[in-house]
């Protein structure tokens, strides 16, 4: 006990010497002045400091933070426009001139939210007073770099970087959102109207094609069957003609009259209509003169066409 007593100015020089440790923890950097001025900065880790002179000031955080807002604007058009967003900002380096000013440019982190709320604020409704209503939601990413470059160099002076602001909604009133619906909706109404149209044209039209092109091949067919029909009656005819000659001649070598061909004709004619006359009636002259007029007006036939091939 009275060793204890002899060296108790050694136990003060450790209590002293371990007041002077100072432990700073990952993610920030303390601030140490010495009698009320800034003296230096100590780096996460055991630091020390000098004992009853120096004071851990404040201890600055170098993690991102973030902030949300919500703030009205009005454009240019007298439109009230509702925002949230959110704010992504941190301190720009770890230099002691950036950790010196984010630590004395404020009194404390609610003064720092307050400017930095209000100049975002402003940026935003300064650039919305130049627009219109109906071009807004439109500019969200020219409203960020807007913003960015307004307020890059105040926070810079600060000691903070604004990494990221995310307009997240933009609203308006009721009264707009429900004139909004129906421009929506009239153009949709539109469009789907303009579709039927078009689509009823396509139908029309296509179906015109196919009836034109229908009557195109009918009559095509049509006059391909005729021309088929007429070859068949040509070489129906030359035929018979052939077969009349080589008949006649037939008869001339065995010194018969031809006649008799043509009174065959004759006959089989008058035996076709009375079989195939589908109960039609044909008046015919049966006398002697009558069908001796019809053989002469035959043979006639018969030879101009006779003389018509040998030409």
């Amino acid at each position: 006990m009275a060793t204890l007593l002899q060296f108790w100015w050694v136990l003060v020089l450790l209590l002293i010497g371990f007041s002077g440790l100072v432990t700073v923890n990952q993610g920030t950097i303390a601030v140490i002045t010495l009698f009320g001025k800034y003296q230096r900065i100590l780096m996460p880790g055991l630091n020390f400091k000098i004992p009853v002179l120096e004071q851990v000031y404040k201890t600055v955080s170098i993690q991102n933070r973030s902030l949300e807002l919500e703030f009205q604007a009005v454009s240019v058009d007298q439109a009230n426009v509702y925002f949230k967003s959110m704010l992504l900002y941190s301190v720009i380096n770890q230099e002691e001139e950036t950790i010196k000013n984010v630590a004395f440019k404020f009194i404390s982190d609610k003064d720092l939210m307050q400017a930095l709320i209000r100049t975002v604020e402003g940026s935003i409704r300064a650039f919305v007073a130049t627009k219109k209503q109906a071009e807004i939601l439109l500019l969200r990413r020219e409203i960020v770099e807007f913003v960015k470059d307004q307020i890059d160099k105040s926070l810079e002076e600060w000691g903070y970087h604004l990494q990221d602001l995310q307009i997240n909604d933009i609203t308006f009133d009721q009264q707009i959102l429900e004139s909004m619906s129906r421009v929506v909706a009239s153009n949709n109404l539109k469009a789907a109207a303009e579709n039927e149209g078009q689509a009823l044209l396509i139908t029309k039209t296509k179906g015109a094609e196919a009836e034109g092109n229908a009557i195109k091949i009918a009559a095509e067919a049509e006059r391909e069957a005729a021309k088929l029909r007429g070859q068949g009656v040509a070489l129906f005819r030359e035929e018979v003609a052939k077969g009349m000659s080589q008949a006649a001649e037939q008869m001339k070598q065995a010194n018969l009259d031809t006649n008799v061909i043509l009174f065959s004709m004759w006959t089989e004619a008058i035996k076709n209509f009375a079989e195939l006359g589908n109960g039609n009636v044909i008046f015919l002259d049966g006398s002697p003169d009558g069908m001796q007029n019809s053989m002469k007006q035959i043979m006639a036939m018969m030879q101009m066409k006779e003389r018509d091939r040998k030409i």
